[in-house]
């Protein structure tokens, strides 16, 4: 099993959503992180003057079987792209072990079969 952490900008989050939901990943959790990027600029905007240091993002974390692990990053990576800095990353990285909470079950089996 593999667990799969995307950290992608915000105004991407809606068409990378669809296209999980529509390549049949159909669990995921996401949350709204803020990081510190490579640009260190202030801008101003309506007269507010403001830092672009800290980048608000969304990071997606998904879990899964190995087999469906190169479908799922070339999702989130086709559909992220916008070929400019801050566009984000994706870590990889192996799952020892998974536990249903309501069955006791353990294993791979606990995740459901993708279509």
């Amino acid at each position: 099993m593999k667990k799969i952490e995307a950290i992608i900008r915000k105004t991407k989050f809606e068409e990378v959503k669809e296209a999980l939901l529509s390549s049949d990943i159909d669990w995921f959790e996401y949350h709204d992180v803020h990081g510190i990027g490579q640009s260190r600029q202030e801008r101003i905007y309506r007269g507010v003057q403001y830092s672009t240091d800290v980048i608000e993002r969304v990071a997606i974390t998904i879990v899964c079987r190995d087999i469906f692990l190169d479908r799922t990053v070339n999702v989130i990576l086709r559909v992220a792209h916008t070929g400019e800095i801050g566009d984000g990353r994706i870590f990889v990285s192996d799952v020892i072990d998974t536990y249903s909470i309501r069955t006791g079950e353990n294993g791979d089996t606990v995740l459901r079969d993708k279509k």
